[in-house]
């Protein structure tokens, strides 16, 4: 009994065409005797081969038995997808999956045309992978029919409820016919996907291919301490020494992705970029690139976390730390897929070592503490490939021969070997310098949950010998920076805002003066000038902040309508003032009025009020408001006159 015997006949071919001898975990669950036909809640880890899973899965539901669908029109199955990407790519595995059932696939995702979207659909077809929001407008418009549905697939819902499509999934399940079967895939089940679960499944059956206590066992992970002014250089000489077929390096923001792509384009590297900020087309060229190995490093934000699937992609580097040990895992297992194994760099500055023990311990990974690659360790690599580069042993052919004689003839052998090293060498971009890492930076990280892994910190003793940063410069050099109070700057933002535009450590940088509308800040005189060469190159990194020269300090400019006070004792001067004549007439003495005469029987005392006595009141007679209330109803049975 081989594999392909629970799996449609239709679908084992495409299976075995495609290179599969074993299916993982998580694609034997979906075909047990149980879930045939049954609603499925799957929790697995990314690159576990979740879309073949759920394709496998659904074809009997779809098939009918058939080997091939007999007709078309309204779809059969509908699969719901978080991102553009991801759902493009899904719609590619399900093409190769689905080829010999002659199934006829459309997408439906935001950012492309929907006018070529409603066409497709209404030619038919028999599976639909789509985003939330775009699924919807196809169908509040009536271009997606949704009777005919036979099985819908959640993928990455864990993913589409943090992004907020709660809203637009239960629009869709409740659109789709009660009858149909439900698969959800997630990483993990939380509460919110429970209840959804519960809400739209049918005594769904739990399927959990992830492991709490054991991490991805083809990925190893390496923990790299770096100086903060050298993560960059430790990043290009990571991508030398490791030199991946394919490479991933995440960014944090926008901005810093733009910044790593152009200096790594500077650096001679086939690089691409992938953010939010850019159009369909352009994501979809990039990802191309790197499939078709125009491109061999894609910088990105975490838009490409989950679901980005590049064939032969051995390496990712966390330039920037992720702020979650989830999100570090999605980022790490674009890589170690479907049997491969991969490599995970998480750059760590010196500034960010509590954040990785953080994400480290969340995540309870097992991790190799490595120092960044210098020009020497790079240098030994490249020699190695060289040496051992498969072409050396490739059987020469009839054609090549020919040639091979022809420069044999004109030259010798060693200047045709040195001529080829040249070649090689030329095609390497040349290694970062990398200065003599401090020996608090190389601390060894704390274990991340697995005792022994490495050696344990060093105590507060130790620590308080490193440097100050609050140094007195002699001779330093003074910056303005564009924000100031109006704009709510604090210095615990603006030190690493400093640090990271101009590759500067916090040792460097002396007092920080926030003005009203300004800050300016104090660097040493030796890295004053490489400072501000590299702010005019690189900017700081974020929008509407610049960085200038200044004169000094700078002080707060005093109110206009201030005035100083007089000292104590200081004599006060009336210019103003006319001076008196000598002819004047000085002012007669003061002397007090006479007082009035009082009037007969006058007295001090004041004469007792007579207290009133209570009225009284007559049957019948009304007081207060009672009274107001009787004289308006009797103003309006008047029509408005008493």
């Amino acid at each position: 009994m081989t594999i392909f015997d629970s799996i449609a006949p239709a679908l084992s071919g495409a299976l075995a065409a495609r290179g599969y001898e074993t299916l993982t975990p998580v694609q034997t669950a979906v075909l047990a005797p149980e879930a045939k036909g049954a609603d499925l809640l799957v929790s697995a880890q990314t690159g576990s081969g979740k879309t073949v899973a759920f394709g496998i899965a659904i074809a009997p539901t779809l098939l009918e038995g058939e080997d091939r669908f007999t007709s078309i029109g309204a779809p059969y199955a509908l699969v719901i997808a978080p991102t553009r990407e991801l759902a493009l790519q899904v719609r590619r595995e399900l093409e190769w999956l689905y080829e010999p059932t002659g199934a006829r696939i459309a997408s439906c995702v935001g950012g492309m045309d929907m006018t070529k979207e409603r066409r497709a659909l209404q030619q038919g077809a028999h599976i639909v992978v789509g985003t939330p929001g775009r699924l919807r407008d196809h169908i509040t418009r009536g271009s997606l029919d949704m009777k005919e549905l036979r099985a819908v697939v959640l993928d990455e819902a864990d993913e589409m409820l943090d992004l907020g499509f709660r809203e637009d999934l239960e629009f869709i399940l409740g659109e789709a016919p009660k009858d149909r079967r439900t698969l959800m895939f997630s990483a993990t089940v939380p509460k919110p996907i429970a209840l959804l679960a519960k809400q739209f499944q049918k005594d769904a059956l739990r399927i959990s291919a992830t492991s709490d206590r054991e991490q991805h066992a083809d990925i190893e992970y390496h923990i790299m301490p770096v100086a903060p002014r050298e993560r960059e250089n430790a990043i290009i000489n990571s991508l030398l020494f490791y030199d991946a077929q394919n490479t991933i390096i995440f960014g944090s923001t926008r901005e810093a992705v733009k910044h790593l792509t152009s200096r790594l384009s500077n650096r001679g590297f086939s690089v691409v970029s992938l953010s939010g900020e850019l159009s369909q087309a352009e994501r979809t060229n990039a990802l191309q690139a790197m499939r078709d190995g125009r491109a061999r490093v894609c910088v990105a934000t975490d838009v490409a976390a989950r679901g980005i699937d590049l064939p032969n992609l051995d390496l990712v580097i966390h330039a920037d730390l992720p702020n979650n040990s989830e999100t570090l895992l999605h980022r790490s297992g674009r890589t170690g897929r479907a049997g491969r194994k991969g490599i995970c760099v998480l750059i760590v500055p010196a500034s960010r070592r509590r954040t990785a023990e953080r994400l480290l311990q969340g995540a309870k990974l097992s991790t190799t503490m490595v120092p960044p690659p210098d020009a020497d360790a790079i240098n030994k690599r490249n020699h190695d490939r060289i040496l051992n580069d498969p072409s050396l042993t490739e059987v020469m052919t009839e054609e090549e021969s020919g040639y091979v004689a022809e420069l044999l003839g004109l030259h010798s052998p060693e200047q045709i070997a040195a001529a080829w090293l040249r070649q090689q060498m030329a095609a390497r971009p040349a290694p970062e310098e990398l200065s003599n890492t401090p020996s608090h930076v190389l601390e060894p990280i704390r274990d991340s949950g697995r005792k022994g892994s490495f050696e344990d910190r060093p105590g507060r003793g130790e620590r308080a010998s490193r440097p100050d940063r609050f140094v007195e410069f002699e001779s330093g050099a003074w910056f303005s920076l564009s924000v100031g109070r109006k704009q709510r700057a604090e210095p615990r933002w603006l030190l690493p805002l400093i640090c990271k535009a101009g590759d500067i450590t916090k040792t460097d940088v002396g007092s920080i003066k926030i003005l009203e509308t300004e800050t300016r800040f104090e660097i040493t005189a030796s890295k004053a000038d490489a400072f501000m060469a590299r702010i005019k190159q690189y900017g700081t990194g974020e929008k509407g902040v610049n960085i200038t020269r200044s004169e000094g300090p700078g002080h707060a400019a005093p109110r206009g309508d201030f005035k100083p006070k007089k000292q104590f004792g200081e004599k006060r001067e009336f210019d103003n003032r006319k001076p008196r004549s000598n002819d004047e007439k000085p002012r007669a003495d003061w002397a007090a009025k006479p007082a009035k005469a009082k009037p007969e029987g006058w007295t001090a005392e004041k004469p007792e009020k007579p207290k009133k006595t209570p009225k009284e009141r007559k049957p019948g007679e009304l007081h207060g408001f009672d009274k107001y209330k009787a004289k308006k109803a009797r103003k309006a049975a008047a029509g408005g006159t008493e």
